[in-house]
């Protein structure tokens, strides 16, 4: 009985080792962050800065990533700092490659009010790698204009 008990140990133990292990999930940021600020004037001599950042989360394994963004706004009069607001987050998109894969990311973002924003508060592009193969994908997403986003892939050719 101890033999059958050990051969099945053994089996099992061979059989999990025959089954490739479960890849986790690796993130990456991307190598392009921006901040571009705005100072206005309100009502009774206030001062108004806002400034906004953004960066890109990547699943180099499965190629969704997210676009976050974190602003501040400061207001102020000739003495003191009045007010202090934050606000941000993470908004996820959709995959870029539709297997998963071991992928390199970046992306660039036009910083609004630009002459490159026709629609709206401007754009952002998105480069993706297999970097198991010669594969690359640029992809580009514009406002509309009327509420929605324009997204639109290539993958590249060699010559």
């Amino acid at each position: 009985m101890r033999h059958v008990i050990t051969f099945c140990w053994v089996a099992l133990m061979s059989l999990t080792a025959l089954v490739p292990a479960a890849r986790a999930d690796d993130y990456q940021l991307s190598h392009n962050q921006r901040i571009s600020c705005s100072r206005g004037l309100a009502p009774g001599k206030l001062n108004t800065a806002t400034c906004k950042s953004y960066t890109y989360l990547f699943n180099t394994r499965t190629s969704e990533y997210f676009r976050c963004q974190v602003s501040l706004a400061l207001t102020r009069d000739n003495k003191e700092v009045i007010n202090v607001q934050t606000d941000g987050g993470c908004t996820k998109k959709p995959r870029i490659f539709e297997t998963d894969g071991h992928y390199d990311f970046d992306a660039t973002e036009t910083e609004p009010p630009n002459t490159n924003s026709f629609f709206g508060p401007g754009g952002y592009s998105v480069w993706a790698a297999d970097m198991t193969a010669q594969k690359i994908r640029g992809c580009i997403t514009i406002s509309s204009g009327l509420g929605s986003d324009i997204s639109k892939c290539l993958d590249m050719t060699f010559q």
